[in-house]
């Protein structure tokens, strides 16, 4: 099969279209829920595009059931199969019962599609949320594209039946975005999709620029001369027994962990940390509140599980910790990490990963960091997006 990676030329006038694009993307997650790659690309699409992100219900967080406006982006909750409740996910294994359980989000997203005016079949369709893959399959659309960023068919709990709604959707797809080539390689592809590897990024003057405020949290914990040991992102993929390992081997440093976790009542759950009194817990953070937490971290940790879904990952929070300037001890779970050995402390086992965290802590290459971070923009991974998904909605002219 025949690989295409993206073109390294900026967005130009050249290939600006005449009038509006419209875009549907279907996503897996909620817009103000994690700060994802999704929302960090679609924010800096060109003026002349009108996009509309479709997400998925979740029990206990903040929906939008009526339409609101994030920047140029129309943001709409719309429940459809990934929000039955897993007690009842065996229900869905049976095809008919799928469809009468799909009739209602599907009714609700057409309504929303067609009275926000994304309804015509010279727009764009993208998935993220396979669940959608079957219906995002027959819409009518001038381009389909994939945005591989994770390996969905890998998290727990994944029905059986999911291969089938993503395969329908890539048999249909002219074009693919993935944060890595190992994952890539696991999709069956038709021939003759081009394929653009687009890895994560950073907004780097957000997290570069010094902020001299101090959370308050922060402050509160150990003391004068204290070592923050820090990690900022989803909770539910950390390697907890790593986790504990490294607190209890270094109970003179204060470990302190920033994010949402998918699954409720995460941190009641987690008794291998929870009753250290080194390992502190706060929960999210907004973005615009976590590069005065990040600064203060001494050391920042990716200490992350080594499975098969996130060895196909590509973490952003790898360009905000060096953007930040601060050390970084990492878990060699991926190959954006073992490529970034250069700036980053990588650690191959769970006891070599305890044993670097003084090395980790000499660590004064700050601008060599940064200067790595800086190589990863999110302006421009966000205009290769826009001009491969331009350049491949014009091969599609009748």
């Amino acid at each position: 099969m025949k690989r295409y990676r993206y073109m390294n030329l900026p967005f130009s006038s050249r290939n600006k279209p005449s009038g509006p694009v419209r875009l549907v993307w279907f996503s897996e997650i909620q817009w103000d829920f994690l700060s994802t790659r999704k929302q960090r690309l679609l924010a800096r699409f060109p003026e002349e595009w009108k996009i509309l992100f479709i997400e998925p219900f979740a029990l206990g967080r903040r929906h939008h059931w009526v339409p609101v406006k994030r920047g140029r982006v129309w943001v709409v909750t719309v429940p459809f199969l990934k929000s039955v409740p897993f007690r009842f996910g065996r229900w869905l294994d049976n095809p008919l019962l799928r469809q009468l359980l799909s009739l209602p989000g599907l009714v609700v997203m057409l309504s929303w599609v067609n009275l926000l005016g994304f309804a015509s079949s010279e727009r764009i369709i993208g998935l993220s949320n396979i669940y959608w893959g079957r219906i995002a399959a027959v819409m009518r659309c001038r381009l389909r594209f994939y945005d591989a960023n994770d390996d969905h068919l890998a998290f727990p709990g994944t029905p059986p039946w999911l291969k089938g709604y993503l395969d329908t959707f890539l048999a249909k797809v002219q074009l693919l975005f993935s944060v890595s080539r190992e994952l890539t390689e696991r999709l069956a592809l038709p021939e003759g999709v081009r394929q653009i590897e687009l890895g994560n990024g950073v907004e780097f003057s957000h997290f570069a620029t010094p902020r001299r405020e101090i959370p308050v949290q922060l402050a509160g914990i150990g003391g004068v001369g204290r070592v923050i040991l820090g990690y900022a992102g989803a909770m539910d993929w950390l390697d907890v027994p790593l986790l504990a390992a490294t607190a209890r081997a270094w109970p003179e440093y204060q470990i302190v962990l920033l994010g949402p976790a998918y699954g409720r009542e995460w941190w009641k759950k987690q008794e291998a940390i929870n009753r250290l009194t080194n390992v502190h817990y706060f929960g999210k953070v907004e973005y615009s509140e976590l590069p005065a937490w990040v600064q203060r971290f001494d050391v920042a940790l990716i200490p992350l599980l080594r499975n098969q879904l996130k060895g196909v990952s590509h973490p952003n929070k790898l360009y905000e910790y060096t953007a930040s300037g601060v050390p970084v001890l990492s878990m060699n779970y991926c190959s954006a990490v073992e490529r970034a050995r250069d700036v980053v402390h990588v650690a191959d086992s769970a006891e070599e990963f305890v044993r670097m965290v003084p090395e980790a802590l000499r660590d004064q290459r700050r601008e060599l960091r940064q200067e790595f971070a800086r190589q990863h923009s999110w302006d421009a991974l966000a205009a290769r997006m826009v001009q491969e998904l331009l350049r491949a909605r014009e091969e599609q002219l009748p």
